[in-house]
């Protein structure tokens, strides 16, 4: 029996698979030259590597033969005199009446921390073990370069055909607070406005199974100043009569928890929604968890990080154990990393911490809050056909179908994008899997899950290039 003829768009999606399989070991060495640039946004960090970064994803973005113009540029923080950290704009105008697509990502990166406690070099990109270990191989280089890959199949594949219009947006301080990317939106609109935006920015169930992220927790980030004493004193003099600010601080925080590990602020919410199953015996693998600690809050796993607030004390200023001294501290510092259950804004998470704070101060603590930092949460809209378009190239980019994800994390760029492109279709998409270890030592990126995404990522640009302009 004869087997039946594929049809066009069969025949042109096969072409399509094999010029990404083509082309997956430049894209590759292209992520490789990336990572070995250390752009880091902090300002204690070499600026001009953030400089260097840009310029060459510029060329990249050239080099696809895509864009009509790539430009790198900078916006003002808002409020101020100050220029935010330097993007890369590509814009290609949407052709034969084609809708439009605006693909994000970002190119700076965490700083490395320690170098003692990496395997290999951070700025070295490494292969190994089906992995490619690196300072943003990840995160979120690796989501410029799906970007990249997608586009140099597509345009190679379809050419005059390709209709598409196509914005790119890789931002230069993501990693530092995204402090100018309201403005850069306010103004580079006409630009940047499409029909859908995939953020490339997120990860996956697994290293096998796609996600398409539909919630994520808001972030409230600030820090608690607690003083107790107008200076100094000797802890053997004074000490059981006069509370230092560590031990008015330790015994503040506790507050902060019930008995089982899970947030006790009244004021900050929580989200009903189901979640897919998440065993411990997972959870202690891709955390790191060690034996004999137990994992903090009540029922189910997914639903404590997507769908449940939580705080973490992440930084503190005291007295380091090599300068220790037998003196009664009279101030310390700490910063307190809340993540904000979607559904809720940050502002009203941050109210209800420091008026819980506040209210429990012990022995008449003095309090002071600043650098107060707060990004709102998202919830997706599924019901668009962009996001039906995904989901079916997720599925057939990976071979498996895609899961809806939340995610513990914050991307609070999200809802700027939101409010300034209220019509866009937001898709929140990724290439990082649980054992990527983005922002901590040694990060990597399945490189399995790096070809996948980018075969999904073509075929979504391909099917999209099918379509009539949408309203």
């Amino acid at each position: 029996m004869t087997s039946p003829a594929p049809s066009a768009s069969s025949a042109a999606e096969t072409a399509l698979l094999e010029a990404v399989a083509l082309g997956i070991p430049s894209a590759l060495a292209d992520l490789g030259a990336l990572v070995r640039i250390p752009g880091i946004a902090w300002p204690a960090f070499d600026q001009t590597q953030l400089e260097r970064s840009a310029d060459a994803v510029a060329e990249l973005a050239r080099g696809t033969g895509v864009f009509d113009d790539v430009r790198v540029l900078r916006a003002h923080v808002d409020d101020t005199d100050e220029l935010g950290q330097p993007a890369v704009l590509a814009t290609r105008a949407a052709r034969n009446g084609r809708p439009s697509i605006l693909l994000y990502a970002h190119h700076d990166v965490q700083p490395p921390g320690a170098d003692e406690l990496w395997e290999t070099p951070p700025f070295e990109p490494t292969v190994r073990d089906g992995r490619l270990y690196g300072r943003g191989a990840a995160d979120d280089k690796a989501g410029i370069m799906a970007h990249i890959a997608a586009l140099r199949a597509v345009a190679g594949v379809l050419g005059d055909d390709f209709d598409l219009g196509v914005s790119l947006f890789i931002e230069g301080e993501e990693e530092y607070g995204s402090r100018s990317f309201a403005r850069f939106l306010r103004d580079n609109a006409d630009a940047l406005r499409a029909d859908a935006i995939v953020v490339a920015d997120s990860g996956n169930l697994d290293s096998r199974t796609p996600g398409l992220t539909v919630s994520l927790r808001g972030n409230a980030r600030f820090t608690l100043t607690v003083r107790t004493l107008e200076h100094a004193s000797h802890s053997g003099m004074f000490g059981g009569a006069v509370p230092d600010a560590m031990m008015a601080a330790v015994t503040l925080l506790a507050t902060l928890w019930d008995s089982d590990g899970a947030v006790a602020v009244d004021g900050m919410t929580s989200r009903d929604a189901q979640t897919p199953e998440y065993s411990e015996e997972t959870l202690r693998d891709e955390a790191g968890l060690l034996d004999g600690v137990s994992p903090i809050g009540r029922d189910d796993i997914y639903g404590r990080i997507w769908n449940r607030p939580s705080i973490t004390i992440t930084g503190m200023d005291v007295t380091s154990v090599a300068e220790a001294s037998n003196t009664l501290l009279p101030e310390v510092s700490l910063v307190i990393s809340a993540r904000v259950a979607p559904g809720q804004s940050a502002a009203d998470a941050y109210a209800a911490l420091e008026r819980h704070l506040r209210r429990h101060a012990p022995f008449g603590a003095e309090l002071t809050f600043s650098d107060i930092d707060l990004g709102d949460g998202f919830l997706v809209d599924t019901s668009g056909w962009a996001v039906e378009l995904t989901r079916a190239a997720m599925g057939d980019g990976y071979g498996v179908a895609a899961v809806d994800l939340g995610v513990g994390g914050s991307i609070p760029f999200v809802a700027d994008l939101v409010r300034e492109f209220p019509g866009a279709q937001i898709l929140v998409t990724g290439v990082e899997d649980p054992h990527s270890r983005a922002h901590s030592p040694n990060e990597s990126l399945h490189l399995d899950t790096f070809r996948n995404a980018v075969r999904t990522e073509a075929l979504l640009l391909a099917r999209m290039n099918e379509r009539a302009g949408e309203s």
